[in-house]
């Protein structure tokens, strides 16, 4: 029951968060691959009049979440120091706002663009939390 109210919980607040912002082109069933930043970029700036809205919400949302759990497992300030310092009141709705503030940001950058879209989504991070 818990994981049901989270759920709808998560598909309300999205659903009133995209109507905030513009998407410049849909989501496709190719961003789903996540080959390159711009895909991602174009989940997570899904709206709700987009056909694929709630399943953006949640791929864009669970890729930045295992991304920043993936970053912080593996980053014991020992053998690998961290590449985002992040306060610990940032939720992932934080995240997925600097990543695309970043990407409007960069969007000219062909190659930028064209990285993985796990490297596009930590520099996004590391641009917003740099670690000092």
């Amino acid at each position: 029951m818990k994981l049901q109210r989270l759920i709808g919980t998560l598909c309300g607040v999205a659903m009133l968060a995209g109507g905030a912002s513009q998407s410049v082109l849909a989501s496709t069933a190719e961003d789903f691959d996540f080959e390159t930043t711009m895909d991602l970029y174009h989940v997570c700036a899904a709206v709700p009049e987009d056909e694929d809205h709630i399943p953006s919400v949640f791929a864009c949302r669970a890729f930045i979440e295992a991304a920043v759990q993936y970053h912080d497992a593996v980053s014991d300030r020992k053998t690998m120091k961290r590449l985002i310092c992040y306060p610990e009141t940032a939720t992932v709705a934080d995240g997925r706002r600097a990543f695309l503030a970043w990407v409007e940001r960069n969007r000219n950058d062909a190659k930028l663009m064209k990285e993985t879209p796990v490297v596009g989504l930590v520099r996004s991070l590391a641009d917003k939390y740099p670690c000092k």
